[in-house]
């Protein structure tokens, strides 16, 4: 099982982001939209670049990739675009499609989180399928990562954390460690999430390497966090999921 490593530094986006999103003075006020609803979490979306339409299948195919599936996590910022993004937990022969992932997720745009109306910055958990049938490819790609639900193929859709608002989320922080070699470590969190985006349980699982901080790092990082809550048939609903977390430290 091959780990790549997801953390966030400097959750914020950057002011080319910022300033994307900002009137030029002397520009014309845009025309008002659909209003946007009360929430909505990120989706990959069904447009030419999202990335369920930007993995190359056929060239999968060609390489030899065959029954497979990867995790993988990713900042959607408001504007769609994906900020940080990072795959792990592949299965067993899994090299090929998780290569091709990563290659397209910095490129690929997603409807953006909708929190209180307005587009938010929002962690999307997801798992991508992979499989070749009578020589055709079948790709989906699950907007969660919980395995009974992956394997059913349902709609079921994680709760993602989201930055700013009255969410306390600002990212990972790397704990200090009190160790002189720098380590990578991987939290599993359990997670209870209301309808209404609130946590109301968090508990740490486990935590790898064991004694050095990790856990209580993820318990301080998640704690006063709000999310856009589990969805389920296209309506929010309460959820209890296990994720995992990854802390990674800086150069």
């Amino acid at each position: 099982m091959r780990l790549g490593i997801f953390c966030f530094v400097g959750l914020l986006l950057s002011a080319d982001l910022a300033s994307a999103q900002t009137p030029k003075p002397g520009s014309p006020s845009p025309s008002p939209g659909p209003k946007l609803p009360e929430v909505r979490p990120a989706l990959v979306g069904t447009a030419p670049n999202s990335l369920i339409n930007t993995i190359d299948t056929a060239d999968l195919i060609k390489k030899g990739q065959k029954e497979a599936a990867v995790m993988f996590s990713c900042l959607v910022a408001p504007t769609g675009q994906v900020v940080r993004s990072g795959a792990y937990r592949g299965t067993r022969g899994s090299e090929l499609l998780e290569q091709e992932l990563l290659k397209r997720l910095p490129t690929a745009r997603f409807i953006p989180a909708v929190h209180n109306h307005q587009p938010v910055i929002a962690v999307f958990y997801g798992t991508v399928k992979f499989a070749v049938a009578n020589g055709k490819p079948r790709l989906r790609i699950f907007a969660n990562q919980q395995l009974e639900e992956v394997d059913k193929e349902t709609d079921f859709i994680d709760p993602q954390p989201y930055v700013g608002q009255d969410s306390k989320f600002t990212g990972l922080h790397y704990p200090e460690t009190g160790s002189m070699v720098a380590v990578t470590g991987v939290v599993e969190l359990a997670l209870k999430v209301d309808a209404k985006g609130n946590l109301t349980n968090l508990q740490v699982l486990s935590e790898e390497p064991p004694l050095l901080g990790f856990g209580g790092a993820a318990l301080s990082d998640f704690s006063g966090a709000k999310f856009v809550p589990a969805f389920r048939n296209g309506q929010p609903v309460e959820s209890s999921v296990k994720i995992p977390v990854y802390y990674k430290p800086s150069a």
